[in-house]
């Protein structure tokens, strides 16, 4: 009798389990059992491993094998244990010294002529792994690169499992040579990507770093007020509903958002990264996100695509894909009332827990939304002489259908008004670039992230409301104005929690120890639009 056991990962969502493999031969007619919730997927890896085996020199044992996957009530699916598979047979029938493979964690796909392919979600795998006290972990060479992002583990990369078995045994490590046609793509990285996966996303080859030509602030003419919202919004993680008539720049403005935010962490790039890998998103040669990702999906999405779903065991949706970066949805109120509700818990908790039969997946989703919408149905409503036909009850129709909870949330709501002749003609001077926006807001997150050192908490929109009114208090009487507001209905609770959370971001950008009264009237103006002729200042608008 012989028994081997080898380990690999099994996902849940963006969380991994480690899963022993284990191999056990007995004598008896020749038969492969795979048992321990295998999906369909990984039931069909009986036949792979096989020809895998056969096809890289190796002699399939001719007695009753028996495979478990451990802990077996965790469900598991896909191809990425075929290597771990593989490699306990081996052991099992003595090919490879079974204590070789004992703590040694194996993810890939193999081919039946025994290649070994990329599979997504290495990163979370192997950082489940890294969790669980293992060291050495063995992937698909094309892989390699987003293993090495974890520290402390030991990474190796194999082309085949001719290259692994060698490695295992001590052999001359023999040479695979790739079969690809130069000009051709890999084939090997279909597993990576996955068609339709990404729709909506900002990650492309470059992602890794700011692209040159990316889309510059400067080019948006006028709307002096909306760029101050958008420089508010990226300096404290605010939310952001852009409200005006068609081409008047909502589109461009949201399109510039992510390039105004500071570069990912270290951690921030792992945690995005690690989503967009289990998504199927992440471009091959690009291991690392170090960027806000964007994510912008058309207003026929689902519920399901917004906040992750699917059959089986809950996917990704935009929420996680924005995960620290921007989620922008145009045309907003065109977006089903069931898919905009469905936001409101992502918006509060930072993250997406979806239940499923087959079991429970937390996403990450700590995005900052913004929102654009159209006056009314024609778009026409609030241009002089423009002709809108929309009847009274189709324009409130169209405008509830951004529910008052929903609302609620978001901290700034900015009036975009059509641009001038003498904007849009360059008469007016250009506005600032997204370089010199972005030094500012640089500064302001500095400010905020040394006054919440020790804290859970990393920009201003994330502090509750509590520590706001009792650690960090404004200059006496600076919230006078607001607490007006709430006594007359105009501002819920939260709606003055979230007033407190921008002033604070606009004392930062102002490089004011605390909020007085001009931020705190800014700070109404923008959530309310109601001028409040405070005289505060942002960036040098006033």
């Amino acid at each position: 009798m012989g028994f081997a056991r080898a380990c690999s990962v099994a996902l849940v969502g963006v969380e991994g389990v480690v899963v022993e493999v284990q191999a056990d031969l007995e004598p008896g007619v020749a038969a492969f059992t795979l048992v321990g919730l295998p999906d369909k997927s990984l039931s069909e890896s009986r036949d792979r491993v096989r020809a895998a085996v056969v096809n890289s020199g190796g002699e399939w044992p001719q007695k009753k094998l028996t495979v478990g996957l451990s802990p077996a009530s965790v469900p598991k699916s896909g191809s990425g244990f075929d290597l771990a598979v593989a490699v306990s047979v081996l052991g099992a029938a003595e090919r490879i010294e079974p204590r070789a493979i004992a703590d040694l964690v194996l993810i890939g796909e193999l081919g039946l002529d025994g290649r070994v392919r990329p599979v997504r979600g290495i990163l979370p795998a192997v950082l489940a792994a890294a969790e669980a006290g293992y060291h050495q972990v063995v992937v698909p060479e094309q892989t390699a690169g987003e293993a090495s992002l974890v520290p402390g583990i030991s990474v190796l990369g194999v082309r085949s499992l001719r290259q692994l078995i060698a490695v295992l045994t001590g052999e001359p490590v023999p040479d695979e040579p790739t079969v690809t046609e130069e000009g051709r793509p890999d084939p090997m990285l279909a597993g990576l990507m996955v068609p339709g996966a990404g729709v909506g996303t900002g990650l492309a080859p470059g992602s890794g770093q700011r692209d040159a030509h990316c889309p510059d602030l400067a080019d948006v003419a006028g709307q002096q007020g909306a760029r101050t919202a958008l420089e508010v919004a990226a300096a404290g993680g605010h939310h952001l509903l852009l409200q005006g008539p068609p081409g008047a720049g909502k589109t461009m403005l949201a399109e510039r958002l992510p390039a105004l935010l500071p570069p990912l962490t270290r951690q921030e790039s792992v945690e995005v990264t690690a989503v967009h890998s289990v998504a199927g998103i992440l471009p091959p040669g690009e291991p690392l996100v170090r960027t806000a990702p964007y994510c912008a999906p058309h207003h026929s999405a689902t519920m399901q695509s917004l906040v992750g779903g699917g059959n089986g065991l809950a996917r990704p949706g935009a929420v996680s894909l924005a995960h620290k970066g921007v989620l922008f949805l145009d045309e907003a109120p065109e977006f089903s009332g069931k898919a905009l509700d469905a936001l409101r818990q992502p918006l509060e908790s930072g993250q997406v827990v979806i239940a499923r039969s087959a079991g429970v997946v937390r996403l990450p989703a700590r995005f900052l939304m913004v929102l654009a919408a159209n006056p009314c149905p024609c778009g026409r409503h609030t241009l002089q002489g423009a002709g809108c036909e929309c009847p009274p009850s189709a324009v409130r129709r169209y405008q509830s259908r951004l529910s008052g909870p929903l609302l609620d949330r978001v901290d700034l709501r900015v009036e975009v008004q059509p641009v001038h002749r003498a904007d849009l003609m360059g008469q007016g001077g250009r506005g600032e670039s997204t370089a010199v926006v972005a030094g500012r807001i640089v500064e302001a997150r500095s400010r905020s992230a040394e006054r919440l050192a020790g804290t859970p908490w990393a920009v201003n929109s994330e502090v509750p409301g509590h520590e706001l009114r009792t650690r960090w208090v404004t200059a006496p009487g600076a919230l006078d104005a607001a607490e007006r507001d709430l006594e007359r209905g105009l501002l819920t609770a939260r709606g003055l929690d979230r007033v407190l959370r921008v002033a604070w971001t606009v004392a930062d950008l102002a490089g004011r120890d605390r909020p007085d009264g001009r931020d705190v009237g800014l700070a109404l103006e923008l959530r309310t639009g109601i001028g409040r002729g405070a005289g505060a200042t942002v960036g040098g608008i006033s």
